[in-house]
């Protein structure tokens, strides 16, 4: 797990400052690499490299990077780990590769060597963002893995193409004058997030999962390169439906066990200590059950508990680990900790972000580095297994409500969502209206949910407006266009039957990658701690996949066949309970402890002297959160860390 940076001048505009440049860009990304450095210049002076290492597998100097291939063609700046490496290396080494070390950086780029990039990327398991110069073509080549495990910006800052790890690193170039994306910061409000190839400044990109592009020779400012896709997910998902599973559940059962112990195994692989997250949930559960199944030690494992138990699974989590005989460490979270947690956040997620569950994230992941290096998380196991609890209920409450009358369905619909919080919350019969799986301890933001479905138009638009914070997000910031993410666009989905099935697709290239993979990423990274997730290697996609819709959700059971793996392991008792989410009351926090801080970012003069925001439906939600006649702390949340990011990134003004 590193850090990489880079600079492409196919020009030649300057021959004597690209590598001081690039060691500069790469010292703003030490957290991610702590442990060695490195800047790699071409001798033509085109293009040039830097690295910020995390040694992980192979701790000795023959893991440095950049590194040049055993036949000198090849340079590569690499972040991430591939978890076949082993495997990939025997099958280099029958065709006449040589290796110096053992890191799986060295069989990566003997892969590039003896077959290509392409075939490379194709073979290669893990998770990683790269980089690599063709020195016989003269062409770079940037790639990021299937899921978006791990990040990759890039744009051209004068004459120059930059790319690095994290976009603070652009800064660093006397020549980079950002200009914000209006219609960025719109798609932001929506999501809490800046999804797909979109960044908060025009004209850089993230480069999207599973995608590569290449700049050659003749490349310049105004030419972008078009990113390809060399893994798609919406083929990779019609041909695992195309293959389906059938038969008895023990042979189900076995079969996902079998296939997520293995991914398990294969990310356990270190020289350095390895641990786990556990959050007491099913997936985070089921990892750590497996890694104990593997380890001959008690598996290291960490939590984050709030003195709220609407929000705290901190007892269940070590009711857990318990069981398994881990070697537990929990941390519980105050007001006062999440305060001083505030203020380094825009540092840590450089373009604005506002999943609350960053703070707890964070805090565990800096309890995880007092003791581990690596640490083992159940990421992407709800949107593979289907356990969120729209999943459970969403098409079933929409095929019930399409019989009312639309002008009817809406005006319920709005009714329900405005009903204030702490009435709801009082009244023990409210969550009466909602499927008993999916009830939670939080009967008023279900209740707003339910609200949000029956005033759509279609169950597609109710799955937008489930995932969306701000409904109108165009209307809200100034100079803004309305723009569409691939939540909002059904052509380009694929064929599935039924809205359940879209919404595991949506999330898994949505909100799985643009939000939670990104979350994790930049908490861990920001402590040097390297995060893996079993649930997002390829076997285990395509298995999900082949799984009949049955055996993921049953009879309003979420993660149905996870539940029968983790029985295997964990008491039933034990986790059978409505799921909570790794969130945080922020709700009472921006009414408590962190109203004066709020109150500063949301002042009407601030808003209008920035000319970013229409304050008027700010001041509103301000105000009626604070009356308690809302909860809006989600949407104030989004403007709260927009404001916090431009005060740390752009205290000068706004362009």
């Amino acid at each position: 797990m590193c850090g990489i940076t880079g600079l492409f001048d196919p020009g030649r505009t300057s021959t004597d400052d690209l590598g001081q440049r690039v060691e500069s860009m790469a010292r703003t990304l030490a957290h991610r690499g702590p442990d060695d450095s490195g800047v790699w210049l071409d001798d033509d002076r085109r293009v040039a490299f830097g690295h910020r290492r995390l040694a992980v597998v192979d701790l000795r100097p023959t893991g440095h990077q950049p590194m040049v291939s055993g036949d000198g063609r090849w340079v590569l700046a690499y972040n991430g780990e591939i978890y076949n490496f082993a495997a990939l290396r025997r099958r280099l080494e029958g065709v006449g590769a040589e290796f110096r070390g053992g890191s799986d950086t060295e069989v990566l780029l003997a892969a590039i060597e003896f077959w290509g990039l392409a075939e490379a990327l194709d073979a290669a398991e893990g998770m990683f963002a790269l980089a690599v110069w063709d020195r016989a073509r003269g062409e770079l080549h940037l790639a990021r893995d299937r899921f978006g495990e791990k990040p990759l910006y890039y744009g051209w800052v004068g004459r120059r193409l930059a790319f690095a790890s994290e976009l603070k690193a652009f800064r660093e170039l006397p020549e980079f004058a950002p200009e914000l994306d209006r219609s960025s910061v719109a798609l932001y409000l929506r999501h809490n997030c800046i999804p797909g190839a979109r960044t908060i400044f025009c004209g850089v990109h993230q480069l999207l999962p599973g995608h590569s592009v290449s700049f050659g020779a003749d490349a310049g400012r105004g030419s972008d390169g078009e990113p390809r896709a060399y893994w798609s997910a919406r083929t990779a998902v019609e041909d695992a439906r195309g293959r389906p599973l059938t038969g008895p559940v023990d042979e189900l059962t076995d079969l996902t066990e079998l296939t997520l112990s293995r991914a398990v195994a294969d990310r356990m692989v270190a020289d350095v200590p390895v641990g786990a997250f556990l959050s007491g949930g099913i997936d985070s559960s089921l990892v750590v059950a497996l890694m104990q199944a593997h380890s001959d030690r008690p598996v290291q494992t960490f939590t984050v508990g709030f003195a709220d138990r609407s929000f705290d699974e901190s007892t269940e989590a070590a009711a857990v680990a318990a069981h398994l005989g881990t070697d537990h460490t929990p941390i519980r979270v105050t007001d006062a900790d999440v305060v001083d947690v505030i203020p380094r956040l825009p540092d840590i997620w450089d373009e604005p972000f506002a999943d609350v569950s960053q703070i707890p994230v964070l805090l565990v992941s800096e309890l995880a580095r007092t003791k581990v290096t690596v640490s083992l998380s159940g990421d992407g196991g709800d949107e593979l297994f289907a356990g969120y609890n729209r999943h459970a209920w969403l098409e079933r409450l929409w095929r019930r409500a399409a019989v009312v009358p639309a002008p009817v369905r809406t005006r319920v619909g709005s009714l329900i969502e405005g009903l204030p919080p702490r009435l709801v919350d009082g009244a023990a019969s409210a969550t009466a209206l909602l499927p008993a799986k999916a009830r939670t301890r939080n009967p008023a933001t279900k209740l707003a949910k339910v609200g949000k479905v029956l005033a759509a138009a279609s169950p597609e638009d109710a799955y937008l407006a489930l995932v969306s914070h701000w409904t109108r997000p165009e209307e809200l910031v100034l100079g803004s266009e309305v723009q569409g993410s691939i939540a909002s666009d059904p052509s380009t989905w694929p064929a599935l039957s039924g809205i359940t099935e879209q919404m595991l697709w949506l999330d898994l290239v949505g909100y799985l990658p643009d939000d939670i993979l990104t979350k994790v990423d930049r908490a861990a990274m920001s402590v040097s701690l390297e995060t893996r997730v079993p649930f997002l290697d390829r076997s285990v996609f395509d298995l999900a996949w082949r799984l009949p819709l049955d055996a993921k959700l049953r009879d309003g059971t979420t993660k149905w066949i996870l539940r029968q793996v983790l029985y295997r392991h964990v008491p039933q008792s034990m986790v059978d309970r409505p799921k909570m989410g790794f969130g945080l009351p922020i709700g009472p926090w921006l009414r408590g402890p962190l109203r004066p801080w709020a109150e500063d970012l949301l002042a009407e003069q601030r808003l209008r002297r920035q000319g970013l925001l229409d304050p008027v439906p700010i001041r509103r939600a301000w105000q009626l959160h604070l009356s308690g006649r809302q909860d809006l702390a989600y949407e104030l949340w989004d403007i709260l860390m927009l404001q916090a990011w431009i005060d740390r990134w752009a205290p000068g003004g706004l362009d």
